[in-house]
């Protein structure tokens, strides 16, 4: 060790004293910020704050969540693209934009898999298709026949969105080129539209229309899930009505920046999935009727699933020509 002499020594010889090298803190060690790239109270913001406190008291640190919203949610994401990839900045990633923004979008500003450190798939969510109470269409087959022989309208939360193509593809597979899309600036509006009589039905996440289908005012007809939901045990599945590739979901995942050091990644990756199965988020991923996969995608898994969704739905916006500019 280099003692007051030493150093007294090398200065007075002219010699540059070596630099003292410090270890580098553990991490974290300070606020780590969530980016929920929707505005608030909305499913990602929801399940963020369902996080933050369990990953807080897991860390030994705040976990903050901050909601970038925009543009479908690409402001929010990019902000995560572009930060330091020092572990405080992480983001809760939805399929709308990794996926199904990837297969509409052709400007992105970043790649949704190879900017970003995929660590967990949170949750997923199936998608509705939904009709008034007092709605003459009863089943998906009184609907689809409808819209065989006359136009019906179908309410999204906008071009390029989920329900959007979801609804192209039902379009195709039941023949009946008259079920046109309606878009809307997100699924409030549509659903004020569908109530009041002035579209026939909606494509929409069970997760923003579970009140609705309790109280008896809107009615599902489908769900997109691989089995019937236990909450609507009623509610047929697409593929149960002749449908299956119908069968899909959103998912919610957590990423941060492209070069997250191991380390950062193995903790995080160890902590998340036992915080999803805590009984007090299972009953609220319940009621949302949004859960996690029993294990949940980590890693690679998780990558090799984006991929195959970017693959598959990029195939169906090709064939409908569905483009966001």
């Amino acid at each position: 060790m280099l003692n007051r002499r030493h150093l007294l020594g090398l200065a007075a010889a002219g010699i540059a004293a070596p630099a003292v090298v410090r270890a580098q803190a553990p991490w974290p060690n300070r606020s780590i910020r969530l980016v929920a790239q929707f505005p608030p109270g909305g499913l990602v913001d929801t399940v963020a704050r369902l996080l933050v406190p369990q990953m807080a008291q897991a860390l030994g640190q705040s976990v903050v969540v901050e909601n970038r919203a925009g543009a479908g949610g690409v402001i929010g994401t990019d902000v995560v693209a572009k930060a330091a990839p020092d572990g405080y900045t992480l983001l809760v990633s939805h399929a709308s934009v990794h996926v199904y923004g990837a297969a509409t979008r052709p400007s992105l500003p970043f790649d949704p898999v190879t900017d970003f450190t995929h660590m967990v798939q949170l949750v997923e969510a199936p998608n509705i298709i939904l009709v008034r109470a007092n709605s003459p269409f009863r089943t998906l087959d009184d609907l689809v026949s409808a819209a065989r022989t006359r136009p019906v309208r179908f309410g999204s939360s906008g071009i390029g969105s989920a329900p959007h193509l979801l609804g192209a593809m039902l379009s195709a597979e039941a023949r009946a080129p008259n079920l046109d899309h309606v878009p809307y600036a997100g699924s409030a509006p549509a659903m004020q539209d569908v109530m009041a009589g002035n579209i026939e039905c909606m494509v929409d996440p069970i997760t923003t229309n579970t009140q609705q289908m309790r109280d008896g005012s809107l009615r599902a007809l489908a769900v997109s899930s691989p089995q019937r939901l236990a909450m609507f045990p009623n509610v047929p599945t697409f593929a149960e009505l002749g449908f299956p590739k119908l069968t899909s979901s959103q998912w919610l995942g957590l990423s941060a920046p492209k070069g997250l050091p191991q380390p950062i990644v193995e903790r995080l990756t160890a902590i998340v999935p036992p915080i999803l199965a805590r009984p007090e988020l299972a009953a609220r991923f319940t009621d949302l009727q949004t859960m996690p996969r029993n294990p949940p995608p980590t890693g690679e898994a998780f990558v090799a699933i984006m991929r195959q969704e970017i693959a598959d739905w990029t195939a169906v916006a090709r064939q409908f020509s569905i483009v966001v500019s």
